[in-house]
């Protein structure tokens, strides 16, 4: 921290080294044609590799998006085994995503269907009945997007349901569940919160970084 910031300006960035954040985000979010135009910008050959794991996370990112619940799993199956098995509220977010399909759209005795053979073992588990309850509830109202409920109609939930599955994916195949740049994000906020007032607990003791990364 004595150190003069004109100095910072003397710090040389590596190339390549913004290359791999450049890579690694493209790469995370399935942009192929955009990771292949920027590696054959700066002499790089394309990995088939990553190309076809990008494929078929993109295929399922786009089923869970659009609502597609039993497609979405079914992908995922195939991929990544067992992943769903082992994250039991991933896979309770993905079924609601069809339900609210199912909602949106007015078909009433599929949602109550679908609900029945789908959510039924998530009843009786207690951390799921609040869930289900809200979900449910939108089926009393007419406009289901007016109801106190309507966040979990909103794209904003869909996409966030479907990056948790990106995510959950990549770690399942053993990959960075976050892109580097993402990453550089939440340590520049963590660096900038240990040096506001914001960082300090009671007693003025400032906190470590490990109580932010816990």
């Amino acid at each position: 921290m004595d150190t003069d910031p004109r100095e910072y300006e003397k710090i040389v960035v590596n190339e390549n080294d913004i290359h791999k954040i450049v890579q690694s985000y493209l790469i995370h979010h399935c942009f192929r044609d955009t990771l292949e135009s920027f590696l054959a910008c700066i002499g790089v050959k394309p990995s088939v590799e990553n190309s076809e794991d990008m494929d078929r996370r993109k295929r399922i990112f786009h089923f869970a998006l659009d609502g597609n619940a039993s497609k979405a799993i079914e992908l995922t199956n195939e991929y990544a085994p067992g992943l769903l098995e082992e994250n039991k509220d991933l896979h309770f977010d993905i079924l609601s995503l069809q339900f609210v399909e199912f909602v949106c759209t007015r078909k009433i005795e599929e949602a109550l269907a679908f609900a029945q053979s789908k959510f039924t073992p998530f009843g009786k588990d207690q951390k799921y009945v609040a869930k289900l309850e809200d979900f449910m509830a939108l089926l009393a109202y007419e406009e289901p997007e007016k109801s106190p409920m309507f966040h979990l109609l909103s794209s904003d939930h869909r996409h966030q349901v479907a990056e948790n599955l990106n995510r959950a994916i990549l770690a399942h195949t053993k990959q960075p569940g976050y892109s580097a740049m993402e990453r550089l994000i939440q340590q520049t906020t963590v660096v900038k919160q240990c040096l506001s007032q914001e960082c300090f607990k009671d007693g003025n003791e400032p906190f470590s970084l490990k109580d932010f990364l816990k």
